[in-house]
């Protein structure tokens, strides 16, 4: 049976390659971290999407990055920077999580290897992106190879593999094939605070709001005024 492990956060993102991951493997595992972030909304989002794909286990890993980790996502940072809609900075912003996709990547690669999956997938862009290091396509494919040379399945020569199918998309080609594939959007979150309803105004917002503009579709959860 072929199975793998999702690394789901409840965003865009990470739903429609949730989705993706679907249509390529019979059985699904997800991972979840709590690292200290500001809000749970994104948590509860992530509960639900699991529930849709009826993945087969659905896992919670308490990791409080919070307390080694400087970032304005975490609890303790500063304020998540507002810039006027339309806008997205160029610099790596101060929502960077110093060496966020490494921790949580070795995770899953355990994990992986312990349930004999297949392949771990995450739903990383180095298009239309936040300019985080660790989503770029070289960060993915040292990894990989890293995990070839670590691991028992690797030196066995059957390595767990890493995916990343929405490297090289726009936030507009991920609403559309979030839409093709009939991934629940109005179940997921991607705003970088915990409000009622979406800022409209992180990067995180602005990204996800330019995707369903340039996909020509209408964006199913709320935003404030």
């Amino acid at each position: 049976m072929s199975k793998a492990v999702v690394l789901l956060s409840g965003g865009l993102d990470s739903s429609t390659t949730l989705g993706i991951a679907n249509e390529e493997h019979e059985e699904l595992h997800a991972l979840t971290f709590l690292y200290g972030q500001k809000h749970e909304k994104e948590i509860k989002s992530a509960k639900k999407l699991a529930e849709h794909y009826s993945v087969k286990e659905h896992k919670f890993l308490d990791i409080p990055l919070s307390e080694i980790g400087k970032s304005s996502l975490l609890e303790g940072g500063e304020e998540i920077p507002e810039q006027e809609r339309g806008e997205i900075g160029e610099e790596i912003p101060s929502t960077y999580v110093p060496a966020r996709n490494i921790i949580f990547l070795s995770y899953a690669l355990s994990y992986a290897e312990s349930v004999e999956a297949d392949a771990i997938y995450i739903g990383a862009t180095a298009r239309d992106y936040s300019g985080y290091p660790d989503c770029r396509p070289e960060f993915f494919e040292t990894f990989e190879k890293m995990a070839e040379k670590g691991t028992k399945r690797g030196i066995e020569g059957d390595p767990v593999q890493i995916r990343y199918p929405l490297i090289d998309k726009t936030k507009g080609d991920i609403v559309l094939k979030a839409d093709e594939l009939g991934v629940p959007l109005h179940l997921t979150w991607s705003c970088y605070r915990g409000g009622e309803n979406a800022c409209g105004k992180c990067d995180s917002c602005k990204l996800r709001l330019k995707g369903f503009e340039e996909a020509g579709l209408e964006d199913p959860i709320e935003y404030e005024d």
